[in-house]
């Protein structure tokens, strides 16, 4: 089987009618199939995917009124599981420096916080958050890997207690 990539992500969230708001209206990524998925123990999952393209779809699911289901959650995945900020977070691509700043300038023009360009020395990218407190990120790739970036090694160093540029969110 030839490498593909990945067919779809699922998530939670609480909203389905904020996120598709979201992720249709501000990131530009279609809704391609929206269900509502009865279940037989009570309550039901409103099931929705995005396009975000090259065939790679994003799902979220909104349970209501499903048995064992908590009524109210925090999406972010961070916060909950303990872990620091940008542990857990989703990159779309951005292509090159032209898009990325152009995608900066969009998502500040539609009201989204987001941060400063990050050079991470061999990819550029930005973060901002969706509704439901997922970090998410554009990205591009800078130049090409080498034999050196496949060896884990010390590259640098960041504090979890000061201003991060992955926190930093700006709406300027």
């Amino acid at each position: 089987m030839a490498d593909k990539g990945w067919s779809h992500i699922s998530l939670g969230t609480l909203d389905i009618n904020k996120t598709r708001a979201f992720y249709e209206g501000v990131l530009g990524f279609k809704a391609v199939r929206c269900d509502i998925i009865k279940v037989k123990e009570g309550g039901e999952i409103r099931h929705m995917f995005f396009d975000t393209g090259r065939g790679q779809l994003l799902a979220f699911m909104e349970p209501r009124g499903v048995p064992g289901a908590p009524v109210e959650f925090d999406g972010g995945l961070n916060r909950p599981l303990g872990m620091p900020e940008g542990v857990y977070h989703f990159a779309f691509e951005a292509g090159s420096e032209a898009e990325l700043q152009s995608k900066r300038s969009e998502l500040i023009r539609k009201g989204v916080k987001v941060t400063q360009v990050v050079d991470h020395e061999w990819a550029k990218s930005i973060y901002f958050k969706d509704p439901n407190g997922l970090l998410l990120e554009y990205s591009y790739l800078t130049r090409g890997f080498n034999a050196d970036d496949g060896i884990l090694q010390p590259r640098f160093e960041m504090s979890l207690l000061d201003e991060s540029p992955l926190t930093d969110f700006r709406d300027e």
